[in-house]
């Protein structure tokens, strides 16, 4: 006999998760459905032992530069199997994080793949594909996530190529590192195995390292990159990959000819897909397209009446907070709610490599291709106290404001620990501030948050830091 819910949830990622826990705070008696472990990509083998892993390369390249802070540390070494542990262990503790929630909101865990049979009812599968319980609910969501995107030619065999779950858990270090693809899992993985003592080459397609930012950081990422000693290939595209013995060659096409790079390894970082397959979409009439499942962004809902679908697996952007803001306002239009949508224009997006990377809103690009007449501020980390004193001097905070009524249009940042600075745009943008509102706010002084100041500072030509009046519109 089937189990009934008034909402049932398949996957537990960070969107499905919080689709759980707020609809059993809403009244509905809830079941989540997962097949792997509770926490999904995010918590077990995606941004949080990532995150873990990149502190360890920081405290590592700290602790290389200490003579530079007058402290002398004479014998250190990277412990990569240590590293390893420490991240699965915080993976851990968040995951049972997880289970603590579900217990304390109410919600039953069932433990299998879930596959629709039809509209009404799913089907919980074990790993044989046999079936050991059918689940029926008024309200389905899909919150099945993503997975790494292969190419052919590329396929991941977890030994010489390898993907971003793989990366996070080697038993042992490589002593040469191929990365295809610099968008944020590529670079971050870059400044993982490059501080630690791994050579790395970074091989991207676009013009810019983390193409989808502002040019200028993308551009200046590259050059912090190689003057780290990395060898960085842009407008470059891999021909070959060849299994040699225990490593691969590598053929590359860059703008100055074939590069054959030999190493142990390659990492795939080339994008995800949304998880679709083999839950029955099709018997419970949910329609797809290019990968993803087609919603409406307003409601979630799929094309069949009573399921919904959130997250990664309805497309960009594929980032954990989207999700579970989707998820929140999912669970609480169900409840009959009406909480105010996403503005899909304002999410915050980071990558945690050092320096790290945050942003939001209009490139300086998309601002011109929209017939913004813009103005553009930037301000250097060289030039602030807190930089300085921390020892990060590198990168800049880069504002872009319509000309006209002062709209905060986008906000760049490169530098020390930017991703705890991004949230100040964000909700600035959310309650539509000027420029000037920015300038007038008055930003404590010395931080590096000041730098967003300064920056709106010297999009106006107002800035008192720089020493000079900035250009127009540089």
């Amino acid at each position: 006999m089937a189990k009934e819910f008034d909402v049932c949830v398949i996957g537990t990622g960070p969107g499905g998760y919080a689709a759980a826990i707020r609809a059993s705070q809403l009244g509905f008696k809830t079941a989540v459905v997962e097949k792997r472990f509770l926490g999904g990509v995010c918590l077990n083998i995606g941004c949080i032992p990532t995150k873990a892993l990149l502190r360890s390369a920081e405290v590592f390249e700290s602790i290389s530069h200490a003579s530079d802070y007058g402290v002398d540390v004479k014998e250190f070494s990277a412990n990569f199997e240590g590293m390893i542990k420490r991240s699965r262990g915080v993976a851990d503790k968040m995951s049972k994080g997880v289970q603590f929630l579900m217990k304390a909101n109410k919600i039953e865990v069932i433990n299998g793949t879930g596959v629709f049979k039809s509209a009404k009812e799913l089907s919980i599968q074990d790993d044989s594909g046999k079936e050991q319980d059918t689940v029926k609910a008024k309200h389905f969501i899909i919150a099945t996530g993503a997975r790494p995107r292969q190419l052919p030619g590329l396929e991941i065999d977890g030994k010489l190529i390898i993907d971003s779950e793989r990366a996070m858990q080697l038993e042992k270090q490589p002593k040469k590192l191929v990365i295809i693809g610099a968008g944020a899992i590529g670079v971050e993985f870059a400044y993982f195995y490059h501080t630690i003592g791994t050579e790395v080459t970074i091989v991207e397609l676009q013009k810019t390292l983390v193409p989808v930012e502002d040019e200028d950081v993308g551009k200046e990422l590259a050059k912090i990159y190689k003057k780290k000693g990395m060898n960085v290939l842009t407008e470059s595209t891999v021909e070959k990959v060849e299994k040699k013995g225990k490593g691969v060659k590598v053929t590359v096409k860059t703008k100055k000819g074939e590069e054959v790079i030999e190493a142990d390894m390659v990492l795939s970082a080339v994008g995800v897909t949304g998880n679709i397959e083999n839950i029955g979409l099709d018997k419970a009439g949910v329609e797809t397209e290019k990968g993803a499942i087609k919603v409406d962004t307003k409601t979630y809902k799929t094309t069949a009446e009573n399921i919904y679908a959130i997250g990664d697996v309805i497309g960009a952007p594929w980032l954990a907070h989207k999700a579970s803001h989707e998820a929140v306002i999912l669970a609480e239009q169900l409840a009959g709610q009406n909480p105010k949508p996403i503005n899909y224009d304002n999410i915050p997006g980071c990558t945690y490599c050092e320096p790290q990377v945050a942003s939001v809103g209009l490139t300086e690009k998309q601002a011109k291709e929209q017939g913004y007449d813009i103005k553009v501020g930037k301000f250097p980390f060289s030039a602030s106290g807190k930089a300085t004193g921390l020892g990060h001097e590198e990168g800049f905070v880069k504002v872009i404001f319509d000309a006209k009524y002062g709209e905060w249009l986008g906000c760049h940042m490169i530098g020390s620990h930017v991703t705890e600075l991004i949230a100040e745009a964000v909700v600035a943008r959310d309650l539509e501030t000027t420029g000037h509102e920015i300038i007038s706010a008055v930003h404590p002084h010395p931080t590096m948050s000041e730098a967003i100041m300064e920056a709106a500072a010297e999009a106006y030509g107002e800035g008192i830091h720089l020493g000079s009046k900035p250009k127009k519109n540089f």
